[in-house]
């Protein structure tokens, strides 16, 4: 059975998880294809959360907890800190600015006053084709700082991403976005950068940062501040646009 049918029936205390070694139907935001090789971390992961909660009344933070969690499972172990992963708004994570690494996609679904969510993630651990993986990082930081770190593992990052999930995931619960937007934006790749909206001759705003529900807030001079919705609108890094979907 599917994951997705399987977390209806189990007891709501039971956490569950699936690990692929790859995948064949890899799905991405928008209904893209997930391309899913061999060396790639790949997860469910189900939770719920109340709706009657801070996470359960900003249910579009999830997609930003994920990728958080995934750079802080890297850059959290003593020796790898400066492992440039950064998250970048709302579900991938990449290499600096320059190169995407890896995405997060969140379904949600409201039974009486729970959410129960499936959380599905995916990020290159040791595969260097098609683009860059963590390993690789790992290898450059070695070669330029003289060091010795060892590479890491898929099931080792998974692990340590679930565990840095449920910690962001209370503090959120406890103190809400104000709990997490600190080291959200420690990793963010888009502190002050300056974009266009819509299309590359459309007006200029720059990036202020995510509000109290998710969205990106942008500064467009002489409008003041706005809220881009996560659903509707991805960010195009290469050109460095706001586009819609």
């Amino acid at each position: 059975p599917s994951l997705g049918r399987l977390m209806f029936e189990l007891p709501e205390e039971m956490g569950l998880i699936a690990v692929a070694g790859r995948q064949t139907q890899g799905k991405g935001r928008g209904g893209n294809v997930w391309l899913s090789p061999v060396g790639c971390a790949l997860s469910t992961l189900h939770i719920t959360i109340p709706l009657h909660s801070n996470l359960g009344q900003r249910i579009p933070f999830i997609q930003h907890l994920v990728s958080l969690a995934v750079v802080e499972a890297v850059r959290s172990i003593p020796g790898y800190e400066d492992i440039d992963l950064r998250v970048k708004w709302p579900n991938d994570i990449y290499y600096s600015d320059l190169m995407k690494l890896g995405g997060v996609l969140v379904n949600s679904t409201l039974i009486e006053t729970t959410f129960h969510i499936l959380i599905g993630f995916g990020f290159n651990v040791n595969n260097s084709n098609p683009t860059i993986c963590i390993n690789d990082l790992i290898r450059r930081l070695n070669r330029e700082e003289g060091m010795e770190l060892q590479p890491l593992s898929a099931d080792c990052l998974i692990a340590r991403t679930v565990t840095v999930l449920e910690r962001l995931i209370d503090l959120f619960q406890e103190k809400g976005p104000n709990g997490v937007l600190p080291h959200y934006y420690k990793y963010w790749v888009h502190s002050g950068k300056q974009v266009h909206l819509g299309s590359e001759d459309g007006p200029t705003a720059w990036i202020v940062g995510i509000d109290d529900y998710g969205y990106l807030q942008v500064h467009q001079e002489g409008k003041g501040v706005e809220s881009v919705h996560p659903d509707g609108n991805s960010f195009d890094m290469l050109r460095n646009l706001i586009v819609p979907k």
